[in-house]
């Protein structure tokens, strides 16, 4: 059995993550390769919307892949080569957008349905319990019995 749990336990750390780069899309000089894949790890696939463009198989992230390559082998620097694919598909594309005026809403929007849960789940409470009639002085009294008694 402990052969068996550390054979699972080598298969799991041997497993790493998943990358949907081709063969073909991979750069020759490593040094790029790995800014690529840096930059890749900062952008999002537009088709996918919770994946890099290094983790997908769209289409899409493929192209956004080669065009990043294209502009580092072009000479431009991280930054440039990001600016330039957000130019193009916008902050969305960004794995973590900034704040401000185009984007306040992703990044406000859990908070906001948060509390707009919360609110209805407190309305819901409040109508339900005033939907309940109030005690009859029987029911009040059979309680205090049931209060009093030892038998529980």
């Amino acid at each position: 059995m402990r052969r068996f749990a550390a054979l699972i336990g080598a298969v799991m750390l041997a497993a790493g993550p998943a990358h949907a780069v081709l063969p073909d899309e991979q750069l020759k000089d490593p040094r790029l390769e790995s800014r690529a894949r840096a930059i890749g790890s900062e952008l999002r696939c537009v088709v996918c919307q919770n994946q890099t463009i290094d983790d997908s198989d769209a289409e899409l992230a493929r192209n956004l892949r080669i065009l990043l390559r294209e502009r580092l082998v072009a000479g431009d620097s991280d930054q440039q080569a990001i600016a330039y694919i957000v130019q193009r598909y916008g902050n969305f594309v960004l794995m973590k957008p900034p704040l401000n005026e185009e984007t306040w809403l992703l990044w406000l929007g859990p908070l906001i349905v948060l509390i707009g849960g919360g609110i209805a789940v407190g309305v819901y409470w409040r109508g339900r319990a005033r939907a309940l009639p109030p005690l009859s002085d029987e029911e009040r009294a059979g309680l205090e019995r049931v209060g009093r008694s030892d038998e529980i």
